[in-house]
This record gives C-alpha cells, structure tokens and sequence, in this order.
C-alpha cells in the first residue's frame, strides 16, 4: 500500500490528529498526515506561492493558508446561503469567491486559527465541506440547463440524493469542526471501509440535449432518459476521468463507456454497488494509476458489467439513445416551465470579486432570487419573479454587470485555480488566460473568426481540473510561461484532443494557433468546428509524432 493508504488506515476515521494540529501555535501549517486527512473534510492546505522566495530570504516558514470547498450538489443555493458564503468570505477569507468546474465554490486564503470558526459559520446558514475533497464520492454535478419540464427538478433532486447516499457515515467532522460529542466508539463505515477509496470520485448528471457537465469525463456518467417529459432512468458512463502526469506514459485521460440502462428507481443502489467495484479492486499501490478509469482500463468493460450485475442482483437493459447537442450556458434571461424567470451571467474563470460581489449581495439581500453556479464556472441568479426582474436589471445596471461586448471564445473558456495557491501548479491559468485570449481574439478579428465558438480550456498542470483534454484548444502547464498545447477536440465534449506541441511559450502559443486559425478560416466546410478541422486537415501530422493522445 502507498503511504497515503497508511495515513486514512491509521486516521481512526479521519480524526488523524487534527484537534492537535489545529491547537499547534508554533507553525501555520498541519502536521504532514493531517495534511491528507483534512482533505476529506474539504479542505487543502496551501501557501502563497507568489511569497516564498520573499519568506525564504527571511527565514520565515512558508505563509501557509487553507483552501474550504463546499458540497453543493446541483449547485444550487438560496439568497440566505449566499448572504452566508458572501459574509464569511470578506471576513476570513480573500476578496475572491470561486466558481469551480464542479458546480460549487471554494475559498482561499483561511489562515489555520480561522478554519473552524468558518465551517462552523456554514453550518448555521446549513452548507458544509464534507467530502469535497479526498479519496471518497466528491460533489455531484448536474446539467444547469433552464428547466423544460418536471423531470429536470428531478435529475436535480438526484445529484442530492446521490450526494447523500455516497456520504462517508463517520462523526468526524461533526466532532472536531462543530464540537458535537462522540456518538460511538464502535465507528464502521459500511460502503467505504478503512481505508476509503484508492481515490477521489467524480459523478455528473447530463440531461440531452446538453452536455455542460461533459459526461463522459467522470468516473461515473449518467445521462438522463427523459420520455414524455418524464424521467424513466440514466444511460451509465463508466470509467472516464482526464488527470495525467507529465513524463508518465502509464497515465492518461480517458473517455467513459456506455455500458447500459437503468431506472431511476434503481440509480442509488446501483451507484452504491459501483463504488464497491472500485474500492475493492482499484489500486492502492500507486496513486497515479488508482482512479476508476485504470480499473476499468485494466480489467475490461465486460469484466465491470459482469461484476456490477453481479453485486447490484439486476441486469443492465440496453442503452437509450440520446444525442449532445450543446455544452455551452444559455446567457441572458430564460423562463423555466414554471414561468420562473432565470438570468444567466457570465463569470470570467469563476473568480467572483469587485462589483459582480457588490451586485449579488445585494440582489440576496433583498431576497429577489435564489443562485445557481454552473458547469462552466458561471452564476445562474433564479427563481427570479417576473415583478422582480426589472429590480434586478437596476442593481446590474447600477454595478455596470452585462454580458455584452464578451466574444465566444471568452465565454466558453474555463481555466482552473493555479498560481498562486495551488501546490501542484507548474505554470499560471486563471490569472493568465484573460490576457492570452485578448491577444487570441485580434487574431480571431484578422481572419473574421470573432463569432466563431471555439473552446479554449487552460490548467497549470496536467491533473485536469479544468478539463482541458476536452477542449478544442487545451494549455496545459508544462513550467512557468510554458505549456503543452493539445489541439481537435470536439466542441460538445465527446471527443479528447491530441498533444500537437510541447513546451510553448506565449509567442510560439500565438504563432501556432495564428498559422491553424489561418487555414481554418481558408478551408474550412460550411458549419465545421476549429476542432473537426484540425481532425480532418492535421491527422496525418499526428499520427506522424510520438506526442499522439487518444
């Protein structure tokens, strides 16, 4: 077993000694096991990276700090919930509130002596962290597309359901975070074990025609079967997930399979036999090689099918057929099925801060609208009444928030958190890819690309949090000012793209994609995507490298 494997064994389920660590005045930091324990309680420690040479020459410890994910299944929250996020966030935290890839959001900066008062603080306003991070189910995501009809509200219902299901049953953050009393010295944990999982777990909800939570990138997909505006079940993904290691050809992204049909009156207890599958058998030897896609990679599709049908006591019916249509947001104003009138809002990376923090506080304040975070790291303001709506264009009027004047390719770019608190960082993302796509667009203006929808993903190292491997043009950081640039994947997610060039900095980035975007402006079919072309046209000087991805 690895170490980590040791550490959650040893944890005494996932106590560790972190009462100790927390009352330790001596060092900003966690002791080093602890520092994985934490994480199932959705929280990493981190430090400011931009700060370490300046600390080091002092000869002061790194300026440690904490990072606190929510679980948010489905993403939504109501007006009271974001009064709280925003509240605690200009007290114990930075400026910024995060919108992630995963539908929920996530504060950095929280110093050691502030990280219990602030989960103590989302308790009372009835949010909590646990399991956001580390070796167990994380949150759930589903579609965030306007509701059609009823069956949309239910699949939403499911991502709480599944949430709850798959939650780790130990008092542990209860007893250290909220200081409730032991319940029982005789702690199991029925579905997880010991030792949890080999590691973290990733569940998404698509409902046709969209695909905003790019489904086929998680260990399990369920793509919602909606006849007759009802919802019968899920078609089952299995087996997909995108971290990689650089150097390491025994990693690599993979696209799940769709291996059957379910109904939604066995979804929980066929969730639940799944994760089994994976903990039993997924490896805990190497941790680079322990999500569910090497699992299913190493023993095979039909191998999983047999195993699943055997512990779920059912078999799986045959696929329905759907088709992915969409993975964008659907901006501006929209009505739901119930007459609810809904305002989606781009949010540039996810970072909330300045006059987007001002207007929304507000807007909650007043108790116009509860919030939804998207798949594409943006804000849903809902539930909006129609005697409301007119209030609400005032407050973004007033704070100069639109959506107007942003071009496509800046609307469906999505980069993750990197420097400068990520520890795994090897270049910059959110903080740099604004500035890249500016310089892109001039581009995109010479060659009358500008309204062309081209998805463009940035992530300062290649675990792929923000799901580079599915866009159209990834950057993948490789070392500060370097990345390897992955080019072909199809816009609504179904395809990976390829590894065209390594280790490019800002000018060899322009120059390459000025060269491509050129032909593609000169070549290209009618309606073809930038990344179908690159398919069709550069193929064969693929196939030509070594660099090739599937």
């Amino acid at each position: 077993m690895s170490q980590v494997e040791q550490i959650k064994i040893n944890s005494n389920h996932l106590r560790g000694t972190l009462l100790q660590s927390l009352a330790n005045p001596v060092t900003g930091a966690l002791s080093e096991d602890d520092q994985t324990v934490i994480k199932f309680h959705g929280t990493y420690q981190q430090d400011d990276r931009d700060r370490r040479e300046e600390r080091a020459q002092k000869k002061l410890e790194k300026l440690f700090s904490f990072m606190i994910r929510l679980r948010i299944p489905g993403g939504k929250i109501s007006a009271k919930e974001w009064l709280g996020i925003h509240e605690i966030s200009a007290t114990n935290s930075g400026e910024v509130i995060k919108i992630t890839t995963r539908q929920t959001v996530q504060l950095h900066g929280i110093i050691k002596s502030k990280l219990k008062p602030t989960i103590a603080w989302f308790n009372r306003y009835g949010l909590d962290s646990i399991a956001a991070c580390g070796d167990v189910n994380r949150n759930v995501i589903a579609t965030a597309a306007i509701a059609k009809n009823a069956a949309y509200d239910e699949v939403y219902e499911f991502s709480k359901k599944i949430s709850e299901r798959l939650l780790p049953k130990t008092r542990a953050y209860h007893e250290i975070w909220l200081d409730e009393e032991k319940i029982s010295e005789k702690e199991t944990e029925p579905l997880y074990g010991e030792s949890y999982l080999p590691r973290k777990f990733k569940i998404a909800i698509a409902i046709p025609p969209h695909n905003d939570v790019d489904v086929f990138a998680h260990d399990i997909g369920l793509i919602a079967i909606i006849e007759k505006e009802r919802l019968s079940g899920f078609n089952l993904s299995v087996g997909g997930g995108l971290g990689t290691t650089h150097g390491n050809a025994e990693t690599f992204p993979r696209l799940g399979n769709v291996v059957g049909f379910f109904s939604k009156e066995k979804t929980l207890d066929a969730l639940y036999q799944i994760i089994t599958i994976q903990r039993d058998f997924g490896n805990r030897e190497d941790r680079k090689k322990s999500r569910f896609k090497y699992t299913i990679e190493k023993y095979g599709v039909e191998w999983f099918v047999s195993e699943f049908e055997k512990r779920a006591g059912f078999k799986l019916a045959k696929a329905r057929d759907f088709e992915l249509t969409k993975r964008g947001d659907d901006y501006g104003w929209n009505v739901d099925y119930l007459g609810q009138n809904h305002l989606t809002l781009f949010v540039e990376n996810g970072r909330i801060f300045g006059a987007k923090k001002s207007a929304f506080y507000e807007i909650a304040e007043k108790k116009l609208a509860n919030f939804r975070f998207t798949n594409n790291q943006n804000i849903i303001i809902s539930d909006v009444k129609n005697d409301d709506k007119k209030l609400i264009n005032e407050i973004l009027k007033k704070h100069q928030i639109t959506n107007d004047g942003n071009l496509p390719i800046r609307l469906d770019a999505i980069a993750c958190v990197a420097f400068p608190t990520c520890p795994l960082a090897l270049a910059e993302a959110q903080r740099y890819l604004p500035s890249l796509i500016t310089k892109i667009e001039k581009i995109l203006a010479q060659y009358q690309l500008e309204k062309e929808p081209i998805s463009i993903r940035m992530t300062g190292c290649p675990n792929g949090c923000g799901r580079p491997y599915l866009a159209e043009i990834g950057l993948i950081g490789k070392s500060l000012g370097k990345y390897n640039l992955h080019l072909g994947g199809d816009r609504l997610g179904q395809r990976l793209n390829w590894l065209y060039k390594e280790d490019l900095d800002e000018a060899q980035i322009l120059s390459e994609l000025e060269n491509l975007l050129a032909s593609y402006a000169k070549d290209r079919s009618p309606n073809e995507h930038f990344g179908n072309f690159i398919l069709r046209n550069c193929l064969a000087s693929f196939l030509a490298t070594d660099f090739i991805m599937f």
